[in-house]
């Protein structure tokens, strides 16, 4: 007969997301709403790129590989809303990079399950080395972007120039599976909370975006830390 224990164990096992990762989105899509409504309530793109991008990165954090899908939608629609303040570093950074890089994770997540699961990713652990050419490979292409701003003359060069520093890294170490892509996607989330706390300035509209990666900031550290125990459980 079966006990309540194993019971409760099998009911457990049926909930795919934890309560606190339900809670994090509830609670993430609560504050991009109201945001909205109260700083925008016209550009109904924002609210619909922010609540995409919130839910991927719940999905992220459980290494599936629907987030990486998420994230292509997400790329798409928030290229369009960064061409709208004349922030091309982002349109092309999302578009040109976030994007086709999004594509490659998604490829690589698909073809690299932890033991046939295709709803979890195995973790990787990239080497010295690699983490050495990664950063040699990011200020490449990191001076090649900043000309490129230059020439468009896009809004607030500097913090433009780190998010594309902060974004090629973070898409670099999602494609190569390691824990640390989520946490260098929470500096870049710094990044463009100052990027847009700036546009803000200039139009309150955008607050509703600065909202939004904050409520991204959080999604990010706790996909850190939740990837740091799927690395230690995976090792058992």
């Amino acid at each position: 007969m079966t006990s309540v224990t194993e019971l409760h164990s099998h009911k457990k096992k049926n909930h795919y997301f934890r309560k606190r990762e339900i809670a994090l989105w509830l609670g993430s899509a609560v504050v991009i709403i109201l945001s909205f409504c109260f700083f925008d309530r016209s550009n109904y793109l924002t609210l619909i790129a922010s609540l995409i991008g919130v839910t991927s990165l719940i999905f992220c954090a459980k290494g599936n590989p629907v987030g990486q899908i998420l994230m292509i939608v997400f790329s798409i629609l928030y290229g369009i809303i960064s061409y709208g303040f004349a922030y091309y570093g982002e349109m092309i950074t999302y578009l040109g990079m976030t994007l086709p890089m999004a594509v490659f994770s998604l490829v690589s997540w698909l073809r690299n399950p932890y033991e046939d699961k295709p709803s979890e990713v195995k973790v990787n652990r990239i080497t010295v080395k690699e983490t050495i050419f990664m950063c040699l490979l990011t200020a490449v292409v990191t001076t090649v972007f900043f000309f490129i701003l230059k020439y468009f003359k896009t809004a607030n060069l500097v913090p433009g120039t780190i998010s594309v520093a902060t974004s090629f890294a973070a898409a670099y170490l999602t494609f190569r599976r390691s824990p640390y892509f989520a946490l260098v996607y929470g500096m870049n989330d710094v990044v463009l909370i100052i990027l847009w706390v700036l546009a803000a300035m200039e139009d309150t509209r955008y607050v509703s975006v600065v909202v939004c990666f904050i409520a991204f900031l959080f999604n990010d550290l706790y996909g850190y830390l939740n990837w740091r125990k799927m690395e230690k459980r995976q090792k058992k």
